[in-house]
């Protein structure tokens, strides 16, 4: 069987693109694109025969369906040639039991999915592998596609970086200055993009970048581009079956510009239709408190968005106040029974340490998903017997500043309720035996 897929308007206005068009909003109503599929030709597996096949290339060396995206490839972008699939084997990240934790906030079953386990230390890898296996694709077929750029606040760049230089195509990357930790704007310098540095917030890097790419010549590699959902979206592929194909009962996930849930809720509205599972989850979304413009929408039940001014918070990749997938996002929530909960900046540092205190290390945006589940959990939305799953996007080693600032008391608006700093000793057997003998006594 010919699987295919294409562009078309999220509007319902019927019109249709090529995926290798160069093209982010239809052009006759002004709408977001979204990847579709020929579902009718996917149903020529069961959905028995999905699960075994999707089972059956986890992990393997048989290129390229040893990724955890290209293992899926027939739903994901199968009209990719494999010689053009620019990959680092993203996805198979691991689903954290998260035990200790969950008895502590009264949760039986509460998992940690570490997308931030990837190559470059984000989920962003797993949309960027299709993206630039497409503009890939499209040069190889004589497309004169010069570059590719992006507006981030750090994980999108770092990871546009490192995948358009595996297929040595050019990069440019818009950041907002000193709106990005140091850990995140490392990444796209060594891997020889051009960074460019720009005196506004992500909101302006992205208004220029649309500019920017109106030159058809450069390619938008931003999640207006519906191209990254369709990585994105196999995280909800890959936690089912990391669930032996059963649902969980909740997903908290933190946003900004919105597509990570839109892609969230896409692969678990395609598998429903596919029959691999006969149920959906709920989905809570966590913003922070500084740049909220869904959250402020929720709180009149998505009849008024109006965009904020994103204030400067510890969660800097979702600092944003004008959400591009806001459409997409909101007719997620309505089809998955969606909540959305916000965290101020004291809540998401401490949340974050105290999962650190039960083994994990949590990236400040993980930090504003355990803040949310814990309100949650607080006024019964969430009960002791559902399995729970939080969405951790990123790797805690690429906030080391937000991790030192807060064990030192130094991070504006925070008290460290859980601060652990290091103490200063002299070079004493007494002096160690007794702080050792001080901190079990405390345990």
């Amino acid at each position: 069987m010919s699987y295919s897929c294409w562009l078309e308007c999220i509007r319902g206005c019927g019109r249709r693109y090529s995926i290798f068009d160069v093209v982010y909003r239809c052009e006759d109503c002004g709408g977001l694109l979204d990847v579709v599929h020929d579902l009718d030709a996917l149903r020529d597996r069961s959905s028995e025969e999905w699960k075994a096949l999707f089972d059956e290339r986890t992990r393997t060396t048989e290129w390229p369906f040893g990724s955890g995206v290209w293992g899926k490839k027939e739903w994901v972008c199968p009209d990719i040639l494999a010689d053009n699939i620019v990959s680092m084997y993203e996805g198979h990240t691991n689903c954290f039991w998260a035990e200790r934790l969950g008895k502590q906030i009264g949760v039986s079953e509460l998992w940690v999915k570490l997308c931030g386990n990837s190559h470059t230390g984000s989920f962003k890898d797993l949309g960027m592998t299709v993206l630039v296996s497409v503009v890939r694709q499209m040069i190889s077929t004589g497309r004169p596609i010069r570059a590719v750029a992006c507006a981030s606040t750090g994980d999108t760049s770092a990871s546009l970086a490192a995948y358009a230089a595996a297929a040595g195509i050019p990069a440019a990357i818009l950041l907002p200055r000193g709106k990005v930790s140091t850990g995140q704007l490392v990444q796209p310098i060594a891997n020889g993009a051009l960074v460019l540095s720009l005196d506004t917030d992500f909101d302006g890097c992205m208004r220029i970048v649309q500019r920017v790419t109106q030159d058809e010549t450069i390619y938008l590699a931003n999640s207006m581009n519906s191209l990254r959902m369709e990585g994105q979206k196999t995280v909800a592929i890959e936690l089912v079956q990391q669930f032996d194909w059963r649902v969980p009962d909740w997903i908290i996930i933190p946003v900004g510009n919105l597509g990570n849930v839109s892609a969230l809720g896409k692969g678990f509205l395609m598998m429903k239709e596919l029959g691999l599972i006969d149920r959906l989850p709920r989905i809570a979304c966590a913003q922070a408190e500084r740049a909220n413009p869904l959250y402020r929408s929720y709180l009149t039940s998505f009849e008024k968005y109006q965009p904020v001014q994103a204030q400067q918070t510890l969660a800097s990749a979702i600092q944003i106040g004008d959400p591009v997938s806001y459409e997409r996002a909101v007719r997620v929530l309505r089809q998955l029974d969606g909540v959305v909960e916000q965290a101020t900046e004291d809540e998401l540092a401490d949340a974050a340490a105290r999962a650190d205190r039960t083994g994990m290390y949590a990236c400040p945006h993980t930090g504003v998903a355990l803040a949310v589940l814990f309100k949650l959990i607080d006024r019964g939305d969430i009960r002791h017997d559902h399995r729970v799953v939080v969405i951790s996007t990123a790797s805690g080693l690429k906030f080391t500043d937000f991790k030192v600032g807060y064990h030192e008391g130094t991070l504006t608006g925070v008290t460290s309720h859980l601060a652990n700093p290091p103490q200063e000793l002299p070079a004493s057997y007494e002096a160690v035996s007794q702080a050792i003998d001080r901190a079990i006594a405390a345990h």
